[in-house]
């Protein structure tokens, strides 16, 4: 028997907005108009991590989404093959396992856009929470009070604190940032992390 995280027995009742069936219906509106797009720039970076360095040009990691529910998200190659050989860690500044194409894409995002497929299916939103590994997500819930609250709203490709606080944000900033999304939930504000989404892969900003 699997043993039930800790942090689940913590969630209380899933987040309810008016605006999550809209919401729903523009995910699945945007992420098929996407598809085209995408899957060409895609198809187009997975030939040059092919070309670039050893190992397949995408693998999986497993997150935890709503309600503590888990998935596997897709994302395009950008570390070397044996990057966890020592098991999950963060990414540092600098990281010597990035690969050359992968600092293009970090820096971009467009190694997260194999997650378009996430949020069609409704495992992600467009706009949400960053999800987390499962042994970080424990780790923070322990560590900080009120973690496990970022579940109760589906993650995000973008997200309010991705756009204002990248990768170098910590954990707990991180849920000032999410908890504030979850505050002032509306279409207004989604409108807004997606304008402030394009100027940060247009800029590079906060990638590592």
């Amino acid at each position: 028997m699997i043993k039930k995280e800790a942090y689940l027995n913590k969630l209380n009742t899933e987040f309810k907005h008016p605006y999550i069936i809209l919401k729903r219906i523009f995910d699945v509106v945007l992420s098929i108009l996407a598809l085209v797009p995408v899957s060409i720039v895609v198809f187009l970076f997975a030939v040059i991590i092919i070309v670039d360095s050893k190992g397949g040009p995408f693998y999986s990691q497993e997150r935890v989404g709503l309600m503590g529910k888990r998935f596997k998200v897709i994302k395009l190659r950008s570390m070397r093959n044996d990057a966890e050989a020592n098991g999950a860690q963060w990414a540092e500044e600098e990281d010597p396992r990035i690969t050359r194409v992968g600092k293009v894409m970090r820096k971009t995002r467009i190694d997260e856009l194999p997650q378009l497929f996430n949020v069609l299916v409704g495992q992600m939103s467009l706009i949400g929470p960053r999800p987390e590994r499962p042994n970080f997500t424990q780790q923070f819930s322990d560590e900080i009070e009120g973690f496990e609250q970022r579940l109760l709203i589906k993650p995000g490709l973008s997200g309010y604190a991705q756009v204002n606080g990248g990768y170098d944000i910590s954990p707990a900033e991180k849920l000032k940032l999410d908890l504030f999304y979850m505050e002032h939930f509306s279409l207004r504000l989604d409108f807004s992390i997606f304008i402030r989404t394009i100027t940060v892969v247009l800029t590079g900003d906060g990638a590592r």
